[in-house]
Formats: structure tokens, C-alpha cells, sequence
């Protein structure tokens, strides 16, 4: 792992995300590795020219977070790492974020796949408007560990259980959603006790993850390749859009409270528009 730290003016970033403001990313890069992570990106923009998730950048400010700027405002935490990544454990820059961000009347979403986020308990508790969310794909640990280094799907499990037992609003992001091959009623069903929300989101395959996943998929999962290939090569969407309504049907059947980002895209310009 490649660690090197670097100064920034500002912690805060104006938003693109449909349901943010802002976003902190203490962090460019993660160790989590995630072979679909749409954030590989970000090596276009930083210089550098490791293989994602053999990299981290630790982000340094002196200036403290402008928490008038954010009032009332959403924030998310953290759109292109995760916050908690293991090198976290020791650096604390995502606690101390978390110090200044106590006394904030904002609306904090945190995204996570670690179980680490637990260790800032105290600090959570305490903060007015906030939602975690912890990112859940497959209830198959060996898919899981063939596509990140994050928490087990055990932990992450717990981890939300904790949370919503310390009265603190969870979300379950189903993200992303593989065809075929995530379990997305098992995992709704195994977890609704202490989830209070469920994001969607589907597999978008693009750039340079995108040959690999295919392959990954061709090779583990023949019996759905050809389907794969209809998908994202073909670009038939007929997938999607019956799975959307699905899951509608179902969550408005079972009274779940949920929100579909299957076409994030969409959402993005009608924001721009906005």
C-alpha cells in the first residue's frame, strides 16, 4: 500500500450527487479494492498510476469545516472512499471530522463497508440529522471476497444491527446490484429488523473495470454470461426496468421505505436543471 499525505484548503466539495450538497472525502483512494468501483476514476484527476486500491492519500487541512456553509445542508461522507478504510484505525482523520461536525444542525449521510465506524460511536450519538448507510451486495461471502477487501458481510450486518440499536437511522445500500447473481429479497428479508432504509443501486460497468468484471463473470458465472453480455454490451435495459418494479412492487407490499438509484444518471441532470 502506497501512503503519503497531502495538504488540502477545504474538507468541503460541492455536490453532483442527486441527494447531496456536499461531500468530504478525507481520503483519495481506498484499500477496500473494489473491482467495480466506479471511483478508479479519480486516477485520472490525482496522477496516480497504481492499480486502484493499492493507493492512499491522506488528506491534511488546517482550516476547520465552515459549518454555517453546511447548515441545513446535505452532506455525505464520503462519495469517492470510504471513510473507514483501515488505514483510518490509526490515522483518525474521519473521527476528528466527525469532532467538528458534532455541533452541525447539516444532514450527514455516511457510506461505509467496515465495521470500524462502530469505534465512533460516542461521537454519532451525538450528532442531530444523521443516516449511515453500509454498502451490501451478496449474502455469499466468497462473491464478496472475490470483489473487496472491506468487512465481512457478517460484520457489515452487525455493524448496521449496532447502529440501529444505539438509535441511529440505517440504510442498507444494495449496491451494486450484480443480475442474476445478488439475492436482493434474502438480504432485505435477513435484515429488515434493524434497517431502517433501503437504497438500490444497479452495476453500471464502464472504463477499465469493465473487461475484468465480464471476464470474472464468464468464468464463475457462465450459466449468466450471455445475459451479461445483453446487458452491457447490447445495452438492453428490459433488466433493469422489470427489476425496478419488482422491487417497487415488493417494498410497497412489505411497507419498506426505499429508494431506487438505478438511473442516477437521470437524477444527476435533474438536479443540474434544478
Amino acid at each position: 500500500m502506497e501512503i503519503k499525505e497531502i495538504s488540502v484548503n477545504d474538507y468541503l466539495t460541492k455536490s453532483q450527487l442527486p441527494s447531496s450538497d456536499y461531500v468530504i472525502n478525507p481520503y483519495i483512494g481506498c484499500s477496500h479494492g473494489c473491482r467495480y468501483c466506479y471511483a478508479s476514476f479519480m486516477k485520472r484527476f490525482t496522477g496516480h498510476t497504481e492499480d486502484w486500491g493499492t493507493f492512499i492519500d491522506i488528506k491534511r487541512c488546517n482550516k476547520k469545516i465552515n459549518l454555517n456553509k453546511i447548515s441545513k445542508k446535505n452532506v455525505f461522507l464520503s462519495s469517492v472512499t470510504d471513510c473507514y478504510n483501515p488505514i483510518e484505525e490509526d490515522c483518525k482523520l474521519t473521527r476528528d471530522i466527525l469532532m467538528q461536525l458534532v455541533n452541525s444542525d447539516c444532514y450527514l449521510s455516511i457510506s461505509t463497508k467496515s465495521k470500524l465506524i462502530l469505534r465512533d460511536l460516542d461521537l454519532l450519538k451525538q450528532i442531530k440529522n444523521l443516516s449511515i448507510s453500509m454498502s451490501i451486495n451478496t449474502l455469499d461471502e466468497k462473491f464478496r471476497e472475490d470483489m473487496d477487501n472491506a468487512s465481512t458481510i457478517k460484520e457489515r450486518l452487525h455493524t448496521l444491527e449496532e447502529l440501529h440499536k444505539n438509535g441511529i437511522y440505517t440504510v442498507l445500500f444494495m449496491s451494486p446490484i450484480f443480475p442474476y447473481i445478488t439475492e436482493w429479497k434474502e438480504i432485505i428479508e435477513i435484515s429488515k429488523g434493524y434497517v431502517d432504509e433501503y437504497w438500490f443501486e444497479n452495476l453500471n460497468l464502464r472504463g477499465s473495470y469493465k473487461t475484468d468484471i465480464l471476464d470474472y463473470i464468464k468464468e464463475n458465472y457462465n450459466e449468466v454470461y450471455l445475459k451479461y453480455i445483453e446487458i452491457y454490451n447490447k445495452k438492453n435495459n428490459k433488466y433493469w426496468e422489470t427489476l425496478a418494479d419488482e422491487i417497487n412492487s415488493y417494498c410497497e407490499i412489505k411497507n419498506i421505505k426505499n429508494v431506487n438509484y438505478f438511473y442516477h444518471k437521470e437524477l444527476v441532470e435533474k438536479k443540474k436543471r434544478k
